[in-house]
């Protein structure tokens, strides 16, 4: 059973954490951003100086998922402060012949082998950047990146027979040999 929820998460300088709990909500602000999170009634969030601390009354820890909750909360705010410091970034890569991307505004506006051309709203907060056949999404939120890139992803997946398709630069694509045609 994992414990991460007792440890304290440490606020590096840069970022300014402000804890609001009567609405309960955890406001992050860092060189790359700002987010807000917003937490369960279950857990208590407290700021002592440098650190950052998640709680949680005793009496109902192991009540139903509360434990879970704790976790979840506390691992939800470490990654938010990384996030407003460094920021999160997926790659995406772009294989066929005259496909491409470009952004048109708040669009992501795909060409992709269809007869017409595939928008994507880009939301709030994330940063898209194309180059050639590369797409590169950024911000300071872990989910919405991930969230856009697998949306990016989705509109055109690779296949396996020519690879062409919509791919995360790291992804590898097991290949497959086809039909023969014999004599």
């Amino acid at each position: 059973m994992s414990r991460i929820a007792r440890k304290p998460v440490m606020i590096p300088s840069g970022v300014k954490v402000a804890v609001n709990a009567a609405a309960r909500t955890v406001n992050l602000e860092g060189p790359k951003g700002k987010l807000s999170l917003k937490y369960r009634p279950e857990v208590g969030v407290k700021v002592d100086g440098s650190t950052l601390e998640v709680t949680m009354d005793p009496a109902i820890v192991d009540v139903g998922g509360n434990r879970a909750f704790w976790g979840t909360t506390r691992a939800l705010i470490a990654t938010g402060i990384e996030g407003v410091l460094k920021g999160y970034e997926k790659k995406l890569e772009i294989v066929g012949v005259g496909w491409g991307a470009r952004v048109q505004g708040k669009k992501l506006v795909l060409t992709v082998g269809f007869a017409n051309t595939l928008d994507v709203a880009i939301p709030d907060g994330l940063k898209v950047e194309v180059n050639q056949t590369m797409v590169t999404v950024s911000g300071p939120d872990k989910q919405a990146v991930g969230e856009f890139a697998s949306k990016c992803r989705a509109k055109r997946k690779p296949e396996p027979y020519n690879g062409k398709g919509i791919k995360y630069v790291d992804e590898v694509i097991q290949r497959k040999q086809g039909k023969a045609f014999g004599s």
